[in-house]
């Protein structure tokens, strides 16, 4: 009876002693959309972002800041259930009518803020699919974000150069006229349907290769849709509604624990930003965009403090993958560029395993908890499901959030505190992989069929992967493969990435 007593004690023990440790900051994630690590001022860009670079400067800026893959989908994946994406079969770039992709059973990082005791919201870019099949644009989107933790929403259901320009609010399309239905395929539903081939005089932003089907304000997108006219958003307002609703949901909530996912279209394509920020960068739409992003921070940013809550609030500054300039619109990316560089003094961009494609800006900015400062430590934008989750005092599932790691240390800047040994980084289908441990990067890129073709055909023998290792120390913007010269290094990484691909997780097993 008495070791009964004994272990019921002990058991309250360790349950107030979590308890005490727990933290209830309000959470905002404002992930960008496209956003390199060269695209910010505090990171050395050429386009000046005076609401993050304060927020860095107050913050802790951390310049080895990654997203897990150089595509919107998986990295958004990654972010929301703490497991890379490469292990879910599907979660490549989503197509318009995507079934949801994240099942209601999943634990994600707003089930455990809700489970926590968190209001919790998603304003802005979706693009994880809805619904069972197919989605159900008259009817029911469901499931949807309010099947997997989120309270509210209200997004955009794909991504903007995908169709349907509408909102879904909760589970519906919001405005949505039922005289007009709303109507979404892969194929032309007519011969006389406007597109972007047949009507291309009538754009007022033309394409470059793919963006041709159904025109929507003068820009014609991916895939087809008719109806729901009163449903549609013009792209220049496409910010603005979402600070007006991230606005309105924090000031509803500002008197409880709350998590907002604030994910920004900017600066994806099309790039259209506000009359406003048109032609202030100096750089084209690109720049003028992420003249927009700053602003929508600076907007989120003073709202907190207008409601007297900047003090109970943390802000993670992030972005879904690395850059990109011309992606499909003869917008003057590539021609107005100048001597900025998108991902700084990294190699690639969007697509690519190389850092540039997902070494990202991350900031995190918690004034009164967090010290200002710079950090060279390793952090992902996968690890926030369990970095957040221990912060409130929660344990994760055996079996859930598997490549998530509890960051809590190194975000909030404790002395000693270590991040990650090794990241993965996948490309849209996981395909391809880099993998960084320590200051050393493995890259493995399968070579296109045809390539292998054309060689055999000569009567050579290419590998059908291909393999190449750079020491970050030396050389960051990975220009030299030293493969040849440390034979040992390549056998061990090639060994890690292959262990990490069969287990089927990196986050370790706690009894």
């Amino acid at each position: 009876m008495n070791l009964l007593i004994f272990a019921l004690l002990m058991g309250l023990w360790t349950g107030l002693t979590e308890l005490a440790a727990a933290e209830t900051p309000n959470v905002i994630v404002i992930m960008a959309d496209d956003l390199g690590y060269g695209d910010l001022s505090i990171y050395g860009g050429r386009v000046a972002t005076p609401a993050i670079d304060r927020l860095a400067v107050e913050g802790r800026r951390f310049t080895s800041g990654y997203c897990s893959a150089s595509t919107c989908t998986p990295s958004r994946y990654s972010l929301l259930t703490g497991t890379y994406a490469f292990r879910v079969p599907g979660t490549g770039i989503a197509a318009p009518n995507a079934a949801a992709l994240i099942s209601p059973e999943t634990v994600t990082l707003p089930s455990l803020m809700k489970q926590a005791g968190y209001a919790t919201a998603v304003v802005g870019k979706w693009h994880l699919g809805l619904g069972v099949g197919r989605p159900d644009w008259n009817g029911e989107l469901k499931p949807g974000p309010r099947d997997i933790g989120f309270d509210h929403c209200l997004i955009l259901p794909t991504t903007n150069d995908r169709v349907p320009q509408v909102f879904v609010q909760d589970r519906r399309v919001r405005n949505l006229d039922p005289n007009d239905p709303l109507w979404v395929g892969e194929k032309i539903p007519s011969p006389d349907h406007p597109t972007g081939q047949s009507h291309r005089h009538t754009l007022k932003l033309d394409w470059d290769q793919g963006h041709n089907g159904t025109i929507h304000n003068g820009i014609s997108r991916i895939g087809f849709y008719t109806g729901g006219h009163q449903a549609r958003f013009r792209d220049e307002d496409l910010a603005d509604e979402w600070i007006r609703e991230s606005r309105h949901w924090i000031d509803s909530h500002r008197a409880e624990p709350f998590f907002l996912f604030f994910a920004s279209h900017d600066i994806h394509v099309p790039r259209v930003p506000h009359e406003r920020f048109q032609g202030k960068s100096g750089q084209g739409p690109r720049g003028d965009c992420i003249l927009e992003f700053d602003a929508c921070v600076g907007e989120l940013t003073q709202t907190i403090e207008q409601l007297g809550i900047k003090e109970k609030t943390m802000i993670i500054v992030c972005s879904d993958n690395g850059p990109v300039l011309n992606d499909g619109y003869k917008d003057q990316a590539v021609e107005k560029v100048g001597d900025h560089q998108p991902a700084g003094p990294y190699r690639g961009g969007k697509y690519s395993v190389y850092e540039g494609g997902t070494r990202t800006p991350f900031i995190i900015h918690w004034p009164g908890r967090i010290a200002p400062s710079v950090s060279d430590e390793i952090v992902c934008t996968i690890d926030l499901p369990a970095t957040l989750a221990a912060l409130t005092g929660q344990s994760l599932p055996p079996d859930a959030c598997r490549d998530s790691l509890d960051l809590r240390g190194v975000f909030l800047g404790e002395t000693g505190a270590r991040g990650r040994d090794h990241l993965v980084q996948q490309d849209n289908g996981g395909g391809n992989f880099g993998l960084r441990d320590g200051h050393w990067k493995l890259v493995r890129q399968k070579l296109p069929a045809r390539a292998t073709r054309q060689a055999k055909s000569a009567g050579e023998d290419l590998p059908a992967v291909q393999e190449q290792l750079f020491d970050l120390s030396r050389d960051p913007g990975e220009q030299t493969n030293v493969a040849a010269q440390h034979p040992e290094v390549l056998s061990r990484l090639r060994e890690r990435l292959e262990a990490i691909i069969r287990d089927g997780r990196t986050r370790p097993h706690i009894p």
